[in-house]
């Protein structure tokens, strides 16, 4: 009978080495498949209409209408910026963390667009 024996500390070290390039490799390859938010962005426009968005990317500037949004939830796993601007600008952004929601303050104007926080 033949006796093996354990694969050397080198062997072992060499191993974990390649294992962790491979997994490294692996995850930075998939970080450029366009990730999902993971929920859903719900608003309210002033003439009381109602939208849902289903799951939109994390990157990029999204658009809230042409009315703009009055109050919004947050139903995601990503937390997010509403802003006064069609395009992710202006100072009178508000942070709406995940799973909450917020609505205008009284005499401003409706959330233009909004911005995922990553």
């Amino acid at each position: 009978m033949r006796h093996r024996c354990p694969p050397s500390n080198r062997v072992r070290r060499a191993a974990t080495v390649v294992g962790a390039g491979l997994l490294a490799a692996v995850l930075g390859g998939c970080s450029g498949l366009g990730r999902t938010s993971v929920g859903i962005v719900a608003y309210d426009t002033d003439k009381k209409s109602h939208a849902l968005v289903n799951s939109p990317p994390v990157k990029g500037c999204h658009r809230l209408g042409a009315e703009g949004a009055v109050a919004l939830t947050n139903d995601t796993l990503v937390d997010l910026i509403a802003y006064p601007t069609a395009d992710c600008s202006g100072k009178d952004s508000i942070y709406v963390a995940t799973m909450t929601s917020d609505v205008v303050a009284p005499g401003a104007g409706p959330w233009k667009s909004y911005s995922f926080v990553h």
